[in-house]
Order: structure tokens, then C-alpha cells, then sequence
């Protein structure tokens, strides 16, 4: 795990930016902070930062050369398969000089060109550059758990681990009024655009060739419902024990490690699940989770204690107050180059940083809930769908919804929430249905809180262009559309852009089980009913791991990795909120929110409950962006 950064430059004009490549290599020293070095060509500049994780020698350090010095490679992650791939080398001729999973995937481009990719088991990000050719080859990992981010023009190509690391090159983008439209719906900007314009993100599965002054994107993989060659399960019972299999294979396989390893358990049957596997291949397994002391209704740590237990682990629960949070706010917040405004970034932000005190490798059970479909939103989908008396009830209830306190901070509140959310959308189509229910504010919303000069700037044509792009797959039939369309668009630009930052903020590297590319193509080869069923979701996920798990933990609702932000606003973000924030003087001179929105917001948030905390924090997050990133943004203005 690492960050890497580079430049192919078309002319002497490009070629004046590859000065910055150091610039933009020390961006990512959070990343690795193990060891940094350069590769400087004439045209071509790359960079690596290191995490060592596998062979910790110097001779694994990078950027690696192959023994004829033509090839050059940086790269972001983990092969877990390296030693299988080398024993193939091996035998078609290949000497390796390190133990190293770099060297392997440095071979493997060499000896098989793309098609190496389809032969990896991991996540990744990796530049190769063939100096005989003046070829750049980046490719990415299928579900986008590892990023790349990348801007062209027509002197250069640039890309980077992170935002920050691409714009140390001096570059001066556009915001894009699109994206920061999009951005207020859903708390994130989906991919392939960013924040700028011109900035952009490698689609996960993809790869680019920068070549002759060109650079083409390429899709090697793209994961599809019955994607599997073998057949298709219609007995529940041999499904469950092919997806035992299958969870045990993925566990085993990123065990493998050369520092301490540990796992993250929430107490729910994600985690849980991963911990009880994982614990069969070591003698006593680190694991970590994290309490809320002041906040009950947000606490699970006892359901983790109870996994804890049954598996002997050496168990460390960090338990939290509010306070905590507010104290690593900024230095959260001030993390992001591109507004991103999933709350629960804070906690886990501090559970990463202190389980990077006692270990370096950490799994963790996400990937699961997109996967077996785990989401309240799901229920509501489903029940959408099958149009029952539950739907046709709410539906008739809701002008009363609409005037009940609306509230994830009070158990009540949130129930109010989700069956308004439920009610509001069963008129919608499927597609539509499925944009609300991933969104936090409505097209409606987002356009009465933007300022008119800034809503003329925004290119509707292209906003539709670009939701069509990621909801076209939704046609209303089988459900298993709705979890693929989950795995592509919300996996990689909000829960893996979440673990992958936050984590590497604090050098931890985070892997997957759930995500292993087998095991998701086994999943959409299931049925969708062997997934979410009646009123149980997760099902063939929950019945197969129920032998290995605490009966409790079967026996309470699902809860997210949600933050008790709203009193926060009240009390001690006030001051943050109001005069930071949505101060009327600066959002005036701003131009992107009308002022009488930011105003009703903070005379709402004072004097009452009745608001998301999500919706809020997504203008909060926007605006501290904003004036972190001002000068940057109006300067290319």
C-alpha cells in the first residue's frame, strides 16, 4: 500500500511542470511513510511513497526497474496471488532479485501485457513506463478500491493517488457546476468527473495507454449479473456452502502479510464474519472497534465484545466521546481536495489512526452490504417493487410523515425518516427511485439552495447526461440491478474513497475480503431472493455464517457507522457552523448559495431538530472546501 504520482509531458511546455513531480510526491507522504524516490526522464516523471508491507528490504523499494532497466513501475497495493504468478514466471524463464509483490507485477506486464491484469487477485493502482516504446501504462483494480485520479491537456498528462497530490503540479483548474450539483444530492462526486473541470477519475476496471501524445481509456473488466461462466444457483443449500467457500478463500488469501495484521469488528455480521475466518489461520488475532460513551443509541460495542469473546481475539475497543470528533474535524475535513461529506469518515478516521499504533495491516468487512444487500434502502426497493399493503399504507400517510420530527439523533426520528424517505419515493420509477433513495437532498432541494447566477452556469443537458450515465442500468427487474449498481457507482466513490482515505491518512492499509473478485461474481450468479427476502436482508449471507457467529447478534436492527453530528452544530461546532461556514457576508460574495437558504438553515438548526444531519453536513463540508480551496478555484475562474 502506497501513493504514486507521475507526468508525461507532449511538449517543452509539459515538460516544465515534471519540476513538480517532487512537489506532488511529498503530497502523498501519509501514504508511504516508509520511503520516497523519483524517476526522472526527459518527458516522463514518476513518483512512489512506501508503506512496506510485503519483503521490506530496500531492494523492494520503488520505483523498481525490471533487470534490463527498459520497464520502470510505481504501484499502489496489494497482489495476493504474487507468489502463485511467480512460480509461473519462474518457469517461462523469469528470475526475480526481490520477494516482492512489485517485481511479480512488473514481470507480469512484461510477459503478458493488459491481459496481466485478468491474472491478479487485489487492489491496485500501478504506473509501468517502457522507456524503447515512450509507453505509459496505468492500470486500476475492478471495483476502484484503490484510486487514481488524472488530468490531460495538450502539453501534458498528469496523474495521482489523491487530489492534492495532482494539483502540487501547479495546475489551476475550473470548478465544474455539475459536479458540485451533483455533489450537493449525493454527499460525494461520482466518477469518471471531480470537483474541476478537465480532473478526472480512473473508472474502476480500467486502464489508460499514454502514447504519441495521445491517452485512451480502456475497460478490461466489467462486473455483470450471471457474470460467472459456470452455472447459475437455484438450490439454497449448495449456494451456502459455495459461499463459504468462497468467503474462507478470499479471508486466507489477505492474510498474507510481513507486519502485524489485524481486523476491524463493528459487532456486526460484515466484520464478524471476516474476524471468525480470519482467526482460524492465526493463533490470536488483533482486533478493533470503536464506542460512543456519550451516544447509546450509536453504540455496538457490546455485540463485538461477544465475537470477541467466542474467538478469543485480542480485543481493543476505543471508546469514544463527541469531543473526539470535533478535536480531528479539521484535520479530516482539511484532508480533502474534493468536498466528500460522508460522516462517518470521522470514526473511522480515529479508529484507523489508533489501530495504526498497534498494527499496519487491518481487514474489514466492507463491500458486504452492496454485495448481499445489507442497506435499509434495499427493504424499501423491494417492498417498492412488490407494491404490498405496508407501501400503499405509508403512501396514504404521508402528509402526515411530512409534519413528524425527522431525526437520526432519536430512535423515534429515524423511523419517521425512513418512512417518509419510503413513502416519498413509491410513485417514482425504478431508476429515479433508486437516485432518491441514494441521494440526501432532491434535484428540488439542491436548486433552491444555489444562488441563480450559479445555477445558470450549470449545464442541465450534462447533468442528465451524466445521471442517465450511472442510473441507465436500472430498469425496475431483477433486483441484483440495484446491488450491481450499488458495487459500481457508491462502493468506489463514497465507502472505498472513505476507507482508503481516511486510512491512509494514518499509513493503515485496509483489505477487503468481501471484495475479492470471485466472490462477488459468485454473488451475482445467486438469485436475487436468496439475498433479501421477505423481511430479510443479507439472507444467504446471514444463514451461512449463522453457526459461526454469537445468537445475539441476530437479534437487533443493522446500524450504520453513523455520527451524532446534529447537537454538535448546536453547541460546539457553533461557531464553525455560523460564521464560518454560512456566514451571510461570505456565502453573498460566494455566489453559490442564495443567502436565504443559509440563513433558514442556521435559524433551523438552532431552534430545532427537524433536519438531516447528512444533508447539513454535506453544505458544511462543501463550504469548508470552499474556502480552503478559494484561491485555487477563483484564480481559474
Amino acid at each position: 500500500m502506497c501513493g504514486i504520482t507521475g507526468i508525461y509531458a507532449f511538449n517543452e511546455v509539459g515538460r516544465f511542470f515534471t519540476i513538480n513531480t517532487h512537489k506532488s510526491n511529498e503530497q502523498l507522504k501519509h501514504r508511504g511513510p516508509d520511503f520516497g524516490k523519483l524517476f526522472t526522464d526527459y518527458y516522463v516523471g514518476l513518483g512512489h511513497r512506501r508503506l512496506s508491507i510485503i519483503d521490506l528490504s530496500s531492494v523492494a523499494h520503488q520505483p523498481m526497474y525490471d533487470e534490463s532497466g527498459r520497464y520502470v513501475i510505481v504501484f499502489n497495493g496489494e497482489i495476493y496471488n504474487f507468489k502463485e504468478l511467480r512460480t509461473d514466471l519462474e518457469a517461462k524463464g523469469c528470475s526475480f532479485h526481490t520477494h516482492s509483490d512489485t517485481e511479480v507485477l512488473l514481470q507480469s506486464y512484461i510477459q503478458y501485457g493488459e491481459k496481466c491484469l485478468e491474472k491478479f487477485h487485489g487492489f491496485f493502482a500501478f504506473a509501468i513506463y517502457d522507456k524503447e516504446e515512450n509507453k505509459l501504462f496505468i492500470g486500476r483494480d475492478r471495483y476502484g478500491i484503490k484510486p487514481l485520479l488524472y488530468f490531460e491537456d495538450e502539453d501534458k498528462m498528469m496523474f495521482a493517488s489523491e487530489m492534492r497530490a495532482l494539483l502540487a503540479y501547479n495546475l489551476e483548474p475550473e470548478l465544474d457546476p455539475v459536479s458540485v450539483y451533483q455533489y450537493l444530492q449525493l454527499n460525494y462526486v461520482p466518477a469518471p468527473h471531480t470537483i474541476f473541470k478537465g480532473v478526472k477519475k480512473l473508472m474502476p476496471g480500467s486502464y489508460l495507454v499514454v502514447q504519441d501524445k495521445k491517452v485512451t481509456e480502456h475497460k478490461w473488466y466489467t462486473p455483470a449479473i450471471n457474470i460467472s461462466e459456470g452455472k447459475s444457483y437455484s438450490n439454497y443449500e449448495e449456494a451456502k456452502i459455495n459461499l463459504l467457500m468462497h468467503l474462507e478463500e478470499a479471508v486466507k488469501e489477505r492474510m498474507v502479510s510481513d507486519v502485524p495484521l489485524g481486523a476491524f469488528l463493528s459487532g456486526g455480521i460484515d466484520s464478524s464474519t471476516v474476524v471468525a475466518l480470519a482467526s482460524k489461520y492465526t493463533d490470536k488475532l488483533n482486533t478493533y472497534s470503536v464506542g460512543f460513551k456519550n451516544e447509546p443509541l450509536f453504540d455496538e460495542t457490546k455485540y463485538a465484545e461477544l465475537v470477541a469473546k467466542k474467538y478469543n481475539t485480542n480485543h481493543t475497543v476505543f471508546n469514544l466521546h463527541t469531543d473526539d470528533f470535533f478535536d480531528h474535524m479539521f484535520e479530516i475535513l482539511d484532508q480533502y481536495a474534493e468536498p466528500f461529506a460522508d460522516s462517518s469518515a470521522l470514526p473511522f478516521y480515529i479508529l484507523s489512526k489508533k489501530t495504526r499504533q498497534q498494527v499496519t495491516v487491518t481487514l474489514s468487512g466492507d463491500g458486504a452490504d452492496e454485495v448481499f444487500a445489507g442497506y435499509h434502502k434495499y427493504m424499501g426497493e423491494l417492498k417498492a417493487r412488490e407494491k404490498g399493503m405496508a407501501a400503499s399504507v405509508l403512501q396514504q400517510f404521508l402528509p402526515v410523515l411530512d409534519k413528524l420530527p425527522k431525526s437520526r439523533n432519536t430512535y423515534w426520528g429515524n423511523q419517521f425518516r425512513r418512512m417518509h424517505r419510503f413513502a416519498s419515493s413509491l410513485d417514482l420509477a425504478a431508476d429515479e427511485r433508486y437516485w432518491f433513495l441514494c441521494s440526501w437532498a432532491t434535484e428540488a432541494q439542491v436548486t433552491n439552495m444555489l444562488h441563480p447566477e450559479f445555477l445558470e452556469q450549470i449545464d442541465m443537458d450534462e447533468y442528465h447526461r451524466r445521471k442517465s450515465a450511472l442510473i441507465g442500468d436500472i430498469k425496475g427487474k431483477d433486483f441484483n440491478e440495484v446491488l450491481l449498481n450499488d458495487v459500481n457507482m457508491l462502493l468506489p466513490n463514497d465507502m472505498l474513497h472513505k476507507v482508503d482515505s481516511m486510512s491512509m491518512l494514518n499509513s493503515l492499509e485496509v483489505r477487503v475480503p468481501f471484495l475479492d473478485h470471485r466472490l462477488v461474481e459468485f454473488a451475482f450468479n445467486l438469485p436475487a431472493e436468496f439475498k433479501i427476502k421477505g423481511n430479510m436482508k443479507k439472507r444467504i449471507l446471514q444463514d451461512t455464517v449463522r453457526p459461526l457467529l454469537p445468537p445475539e447478534l441476530y437479534k437487533r436492527p443493522k446500524k450504520g457507522f453513523d455520527v451524532p453530528l446534529a447537537k454538535g452544530y448546536k453547541n460546539e461546532l457553533k461557531n464553525w457552523v455560523n460564521d464560518a461556514c454560512l456566514n451571510k457576508d461570505m456565502v453573498a460574495e460566494q455566489k453559490i448559495f442564495r443567502t436565504e437558504f443559509t440563513e433558514n438553515l442556521k435559524s433551523t438548526i438552532a431552534n430545532t431538530m427537524n433536519f438531516d444531519q447528512n444533508q447539513v453536513w454535506g453544505v458544511l463540508a462543501f463550504q469548508h472546501w470552499w474556502k480552503k480551496w478559494r484561491n485555487k478555484v477563483e484564480k481559474a475562474e
